[in-house]
Protein backbone atom coordinates (compact mmCIF):
# COMPACT_ATOMS: atom_id res chain seq x y z
CA UNK A 1 0.00 0.00 0.00
CA UNK A 2 1.15 3.43 -0.80
CA UNK A 3 2.80 6.21 1.80
CA UNK A 4 0.20 8.79 2.93
CA UNK A 5 2.35 10.87 0.68
CA UNK A 6 1.55 9.04 -2.48
CA UNK A 7 -1.42 8.11 -4.61
CA UNK A 8 -2.93 5.30 -3.04
CA UNK A 9 -2.90 2.13 -5.60
CA UNK A 10 -5.36 1.91 -7.81
CA UNK A 11 -6.57 -2.13 -8.63
CA UNK A 12 -9.03 -3.50 -11.31
CA UNK A 13 -10.85 -6.88 -10.50
CA UNK A 14 -12.93 -8.12 -13.53
CA UNK A 15 -15.49 -10.52 -12.06
CA UNK A 16 -15.86 -8.99 -8.67
CA UNK A 17 -19.57 -9.16 -8.80
CA UNK A 18 -20.00 -11.85 -6.50
CA UNK A 19 -18.41 -14.54 -4.75
CA UNK A 20 -14.32 -14.78 -5.03
CA UNK A 21 -14.46 -11.59 -6.71
CA UNK A 22 -16.43 -9.54 -4.72
CA UNK A 23 -14.39 -10.63 -1.63
CA UNK A 24 -11.03 -9.97 -3.12
CA UNK A 25 -12.65 -6.50 -4.16
CA UNK A 26 -13.40 -5.52 -0.48
CA UNK A 27 -10.23 -6.79 1.10
CA UNK A 28 -8.35 -4.69 -1.43
CA UNK A 29 -10.54 -1.43 -0.83
CA UNK A 30 -9.53 -2.53 2.78
CA UNK A 31 -6.16 -2.20 2.55
CA UNK A 32 -6.38 0.78 1.18
CA UNK A 33 -6.67 0.51 -2.51
CA UNK A 34 -9.14 2.32 -4.74
CA UNK A 35 -10.82 -0.55 -6.44
CA UNK A 36 -12.44 -0.58 -9.67
CA UNK A 37 -15.46 -3.41 -9.69
CA UNK A 38 -16.07 -4.84 -13.07
CA UNK A 39 -18.61 -7.21 -14.40
CA UNK A 40 -21.60 -7.76 -16.55
CA UNK A 41 -24.31 -7.47 -13.43
CA UNK A 42 -25.01 -4.10 -12.80
CA UNK A 43 -27.85 -3.15 -10.60
CA UNK A 44 -29.57 -0.01 -8.77
CA UNK A 45 -27.69 -0.77 -5.78
CA UNK A 46 -29.85 1.96 -3.76
CA UNK A 47 -33.50 -0.04 -4.15
CA UNK A 48 -31.21 -3.56 -3.04
CA UNK A 49 -33.20 -4.94 0.31
CA UNK A 50 -31.83 -6.20 2.64
CA UNK A 51 -28.42 -4.90 2.43
CA UNK A 52 -25.78 -6.19 1.27
CA UNK A 53 -27.23 -9.17 -0.53
CA UNK A 54 -26.00 -12.72 -0.16
CA UNK A 55 -22.81 -12.34 -1.93
CA UNK A 56 -23.17 -15.61 -4.24
CA UNK A 57 -26.82 -14.44 -5.36
CA UNK A 58 -28.01 -12.20 -8.71
CA UNK A 59 -28.63 -9.64 -6.12
CA UNK A 60 -25.05 -9.37 -5.72
CA UNK A 61 -23.94 -7.04 -8.67
CA UNK A 62 -21.17 -4.52 -9.15
CA UNK A 63 -22.89 -1.97 -7.66
CA UNK A 64 -23.92 -3.38 -4.66
CA UNK A 65 -20.33 -4.54 -3.93
CA UNK A 66 -19.79 -0.87 -4.89
CA UNK A 67 -21.66 0.48 -2.71
CA UNK A 68 -20.49 -1.91 0.47
CA UNK A 69 -17.13 -0.61 -0.17
CA UNK A 70 -18.06 2.91 -0.11
CA UNK A 71 -19.82 2.75 2.88
CA UNK A 72 -17.31 1.36 4.61
CA UNK A 73 -15.28 4.55 3.76
CA UNK A 74 -13.77 3.27 0.76
CA UNK A 75 -13.24 4.42 -2.69
CA UNK A 76 -14.37 2.15 -5.17
CA UNK A 77 -15.82 2.73 -9.43
CA UNK A 78 -18.21 0.53 -10.86
CA UNK A 79 -17.69 -0.38 -14.64
CA UNK A 80 -19.73 -2.93 -16.39
CA UNK A 81 -17.73 -5.11 -18.80
CA UNK A 82 -18.00 -8.01 -20.99
CA UNK A 83 -14.97 -10.02 -21.25
CA UNK A 84 -16.17 -11.59 -24.51
CA UNK A 85 -15.74 -7.92 -26.40
CA UNK A 86 -12.16 -6.87 -26.50
CA UNK A 87 -14.18 -3.20 -27.21
CA UNK A 88 -15.93 -3.60 -23.86
CA UNK A 89 -12.45 -4.58 -22.20
CA UNK A 90 -10.97 -1.38 -23.86
CA UNK A 91 -13.51 0.99 -22.06
CA UNK A 92 -13.00 -0.35 -18.66
CA UNK A 93 -9.08 0.63 -18.69
CA UNK A 94 -10.68 4.09 -20.20
CA UNK A 95 -12.35 4.34 -17.61
CA UNK A 96 -9.88 3.28 -15.12
CA UNK A 97 -7.50 5.94 -16.16
CA UNK A 98 -9.50 8.55 -16.89
CA UNK A 99 -10.70 8.24 -13.20
CA UNK A 100 -7.64 7.60 -11.77
CA UNK A 101 -4.99 8.00 -13.98
CA UNK A 102 -2.88 5.25 -12.70
CA UNK A 103 -3.13 1.34 -12.48
CA UNK A 104 -1.34 -0.91 -10.08
CA UNK A 105 -2.86 -4.17 -10.26
CA UNK A 106 -5.07 -6.31 -12.38
CA UNK A 107 -7.14 -9.40 -11.26
CA UNK A 108 -8.60 -11.20 -13.33
CA UNK A 109 -11.34 -13.55 -11.69
CA UNK A 110 -14.00 -13.55 -14.72
CA UNK A 111 -14.66 -17.13 -15.59
CA UNK A 112 -16.93 -19.52 -17.36
CA UNK A 113 -17.44 -23.45 -16.37
CA UNK A 114 -18.24 -25.93 -18.18
CA UNK A 115 -17.57 -29.70 -17.40
CA UNK A 116 -18.15 -32.44 -19.77
CA UNK A 117 -16.28 -35.00 -21.94
CA UNK A 118 -15.42 -33.72 -25.66
CA UNK A 119 -18.39 -35.72 -26.64
CA UNK A 120 -20.86 -33.46 -24.97
CA UNK A 121 -18.97 -30.20 -25.26
CA UNK A 122 -20.91 -28.45 -28.58
CA UNK A 123 -18.63 -25.92 -30.49
CA UNK A 124 -20.15 -22.58 -29.45
CA UNK A 125 -19.94 -24.04 -26.01
CA UNK A 126 -15.94 -24.55 -26.47
CA UNK A 127 -16.15 -21.16 -28.16
CA UNK A 128 -18.04 -19.36 -25.36
CA UNK A 129 -15.40 -20.88 -22.83
CA UNK A 130 -12.86 -19.61 -24.64
CA UNK A 131 -13.67 -16.20 -24.98
CA UNK A 132 -14.32 -15.69 -21.70
CA UNK A 133 -11.65 -17.28 -19.86
CA UNK A 134 -8.21 -17.22 -22.22
CA UNK A 135 -9.66 -14.72 -24.64
CA UNK A 136 -10.85 -12.35 -22.13
CA UNK A 137 -7.59 -12.78 -19.76
CA UNK A 138 -5.00 -12.01 -22.89
CA UNK A 139 -7.40 -8.97 -24.08
CA UNK A 140 -7.36 -7.90 -20.52
CA UNK A 141 -3.71 -8.03 -20.15
CA UNK A 142 -2.47 -6.66 -23.56
CA UNK A 143 -5.20 -3.37 -22.81
CA UNK A 144 -3.44 -3.14 -19.54
CA UNK A 145 -0.11 -2.97 -20.48
CA UNK A 146 -0.23 0.78 -21.88
CA UNK A 147 -1.19 1.76 -18.32
CA UNK A 148 1.45 -0.14 -16.62
CA UNK A 149 4.22 1.49 -18.61
CA UNK A 150 2.29 4.40 -17.76
CA UNK A 151 3.14 3.83 -14.57
CA UNK A 152 6.60 2.68 -14.92
CA UNK A 153 6.39 -1.07 -15.52
CA UNK A 154 5.28 -1.21 -11.42
CA UNK A 155 2.18 -3.52 -11.25
CA UNK A 156 1.22 -6.94 -10.62
CA UNK A 157 -1.30 -9.11 -12.36
CA UNK A 158 -3.25 -12.00 -10.77
CA UNK A 159 -4.84 -14.51 -12.76
CA UNK A 160 -7.16 -17.46 -11.49
CA UNK A 161 -6.08 -20.30 -13.07
CA UNK A 162 -4.60 -23.55 -11.79
CA UNK A 163 -1.14 -25.47 -11.67
CA UNK A 164 -0.72 -27.22 -14.81
CA UNK A 165 -1.15 -30.92 -14.23
CA UNK A 166 -2.91 -34.20 -15.87
CA UNK A 167 -5.65 -34.60 -13.65
CA UNK A 168 -7.23 -31.53 -13.97
CA UNK A 169 -7.66 -32.28 -17.61
CA UNK A 170 -10.01 -35.44 -17.11
CA UNK A 171 -13.87 -35.14 -18.03
CA UNK A 172 -13.51 -31.39 -18.43
CA UNK A 173 -10.92 -31.18 -21.27
CA UNK A 174 -13.02 -28.03 -23.26
CA UNK A 175 -12.61 -25.99 -19.46
CA UNK A 176 -9.08 -26.95 -19.30
CA UNK A 177 -7.67 -26.04 -22.51
CA UNK A 178 -8.89 -22.15 -21.58
CA UNK A 179 -8.21 -22.51 -17.62
CA UNK A 180 -4.27 -24.08 -18.65
CA UNK A 181 -4.36 -21.85 -21.35
CA UNK A 182 -4.40 -19.01 -18.78
CA UNK A 183 -1.54 -20.87 -16.65
CA UNK A 184 0.70 -20.74 -19.78
CA UNK A 185 -0.10 -16.60 -20.23
CA UNK A 186 1.12 -16.28 -16.33
CA UNK A 187 4.25 -18.44 -17.15
CA UNK A 188 5.26 -16.87 -20.79
CA UNK A 189 4.42 -13.23 -19.79
CA UNK A 190 6.57 -13.48 -16.29
CA UNK A 191 9.62 -14.71 -18.99
CA UNK A 192 9.01 -12.00 -21.29
CA UNK A 193 9.28 -9.28 -18.20
CA UNK A 194 11.94 -10.88 -16.92
CA UNK A 195 14.21 -10.82 -20.12
CA UNK A 196 12.92 -7.08 -20.42
CA UNK A 197 14.57 -6.25 -17.74
CA UNK A 198 10.81 -4.96 -15.72
CA UNK A 199 11.88 -6.40 -12.68
CA UNK A 200 8.88 -4.38 -10.79
CA UNK A 201 5.96 -6.06 -12.68
CA UNK A 202 4.96 -9.55 -11.68
CA UNK A 203 1.77 -11.84 -12.85
CA UNK A 204 0.52 -15.07 -10.73
CA UNK A 205 -1.60 -17.42 -11.04
CA UNK A 206 -4.09 -18.71 -8.29
CA UNK A 207 -6.41 -21.53 -7.33
CA UNK A 208 -8.49 -22.52 -4.24
CA UNK A 209 -6.84 -25.74 -2.57
CA UNK A 210 -10.43 -26.05 -1.52
CA UNK A 211 -13.31 -25.45 -2.42
CA UNK A 212 -14.66 -22.54 -1.86
CA UNK A 213 -18.14 -21.10 -1.41
CA UNK A 214 -20.00 -19.35 -4.18
CA UNK A 215 -22.95 -19.71 -6.70
CA UNK A 216 -21.63 -23.19 -8.23
CA UNK A 217 -21.57 -24.86 -4.59
CA UNK A 218 -25.41 -24.37 -3.81
CA UNK A 219 -25.71 -27.94 -2.31
CA UNK A 220 -26.04 -27.47 1.24
CA UNK A 221 -24.58 -30.80 2.23
CA UNK A 222 -21.67 -29.67 0.70
CA UNK A 223 -20.83 -26.85 3.42
CA UNK A 224 -18.72 -28.81 5.91
CA UNK A 225 -16.19 -29.31 2.67
CA UNK A 226 -16.12 -25.28 2.07
CA UNK A 227 -14.19 -22.51 2.75
CA UNK A 228 -15.15 -19.01 2.68
CA UNK A 229 -13.67 -16.61 0.06
CA UNK A 230 -11.52 -14.70 2.58
CA UNK A 231 -8.74 -17.46 2.19
CA UNK A 232 -8.01 -16.97 -1.47
CA UNK A 233 -8.43 -12.80 -0.65
CA UNK A 234 -5.92 -13.40 2.24
CA UNK A 235 -3.71 -15.24 -0.38
CA UNK A 236 -4.18 -12.81 -3.12
CA UNK A 237 -3.23 -9.87 -0.67
CA UNK A 238 0.13 -11.80 0.50
CA UNK A 239 0.70 -12.20 -3.02
CA UNK A 240 0.94 -8.60 -3.42
CA UNK A 241 2.85 -7.69 -0.47
CA UNK A 242 6.00 -10.39 -1.75
CA UNK A 243 8.85 -8.98 -4.16
CA UNK A 244 7.86 -9.13 -8.15
CA UNK A 245 10.50 -11.62 -8.60
CA UNK A 246 9.64 -13.94 -6.01
CA UNK A 247 5.93 -14.61 -7.47
CA UNK A 248 6.48 -13.77 -10.96
CA UNK A 249 5.50 -16.97 -13.37
CA UNK A 250 3.90 -19.02 -10.02
CA UNK A 251 0.84 -20.86 -10.12
CA UNK A 252 -0.02 -21.21 -6.33
CA UNK A 253 -3.07 -22.89 -4.48
CA UNK A 254 -4.67 -20.29 -1.95
CA UNK A 255 -3.64 -22.34 1.29
CA UNK A 256 -0.33 -23.79 0.51
CA UNK A 257 0.98 -20.16 -0.37
CA UNK A 258 -0.10 -18.91 3.00
CA UNK A 259 1.28 -22.01 4.88
CA UNK A 260 4.71 -20.86 3.38
CA UNK A 261 4.29 -17.21 4.56
CA UNK A 262 3.89 -19.22 7.87
CA UNK A 263 -0.02 -19.61 8.16
CA UNK A 264 -0.54 -22.79 10.24
CA UNK A 265 -4.13 -22.55 11.67
CA UNK A 266 -6.88 -22.00 8.58
CA UNK A 267 -9.73 -23.21 11.11
CA UNK A 268 -11.23 -19.46 10.59
CA UNK A 269 -12.14 -19.98 6.85
CA UNK A 270 -13.96 -23.14 7.32
CA UNK A 271 -17.53 -22.23 6.12
CA UNK A 272 -19.16 -24.60 9.07
CA UNK A 273 -16.97 -23.70 12.07
CA UNK A 274 -15.11 -26.93 13.44
CA UNK A 275 -15.27 -29.16 10.09
CA UNK A 276 -11.86 -30.22 8.03
CA UNK A 277 -13.10 -29.31 4.58
CA UNK A 278 -11.21 -31.99 2.60
CA UNK A 279 -8.57 -30.79 0.23
CA UNK A 280 -9.25 -30.83 -3.63
CA UNK A 281 -6.22 -30.66 -5.15
CA UNK A 282 -3.15 -32.73 -5.18
CA UNK A 283 -0.25 -32.09 -2.91
CA UNK A 284 2.22 -31.64 -5.27
CA UNK A 285 2.85 -30.69 -8.72
CA UNK A 286 5.06 -30.92 -11.68
CA UNK A 287 8.07 -28.34 -12.21
CA UNK A 288 7.29 -28.50 -16.04
CA UNK A 289 11.09 -27.45 -16.56
CA UNK A 290 13.36 -29.49 -18.61
CA UNK A 291 17.06 -30.08 -18.84
CA UNK A 292 17.23 -27.57 -22.07
CA UNK A 293 15.60 -25.04 -20.25
CA UNK A 294 17.58 -21.98 -21.69
CA UNK A 295 17.24 -23.80 -25.38
CA UNK A 296 14.57 -21.80 -27.46
CA UNK A 297 14.67 -25.03 -29.33
CA UNK A 298 15.60 -23.82 -32.63
CA UNK A 299 18.85 -23.80 -34.31
CA UNK A 300 21.10 -21.11 -33.05
CA UNK A 301 21.35 -18.89 -36.40
CA UNK A 302 17.47 -18.97 -36.23
CA UNK A 303 17.58 -17.30 -32.39
CA UNK A 304 20.04 -15.12 -33.75
CA UNK A 305 18.36 -13.56 -36.37
CA UNK A 306 14.86 -13.59 -34.52
CA UNK A 307 16.37 -11.55 -32.26
CA UNK A 308 17.92 -9.56 -34.85
CA UNK A 309 14.30 -8.82 -36.21
CA UNK A 310 12.75 -8.00 -33.02
CA UNK A 311 15.47 -5.69 -32.34
CA UNK A 312 14.39 -3.86 -35.37
CA UNK A 313 10.65 -3.70 -34.46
Amino acid sequence: MASSSQPRPVAVVIGASRGIGRQVAIDLASEGYRVVVAAKSTSDASKVSPFPPDPNSSESTINTVQREIQEAGKESLAIEVDTRSPESIERLFQKTYDAYKRLDVLIYNSGAIWWAPVDRTPLKRFQLLQSVNMEGLYSAVQTSLPLFEKNGWNGRIIVVSPPIYSRFFKGKTAYAVGKVGMSVLTKGLAVDWKRQGKNNMAITSIWPATAIISAATPDSRLLPDLRKPTIFSDAILEILKSPAQSVSGSLVLDEDFLRERGMQDFSKYSVVPGSSPQRIMPASFPTLAVAEEDDEGLPASSVGEITQRDSRI
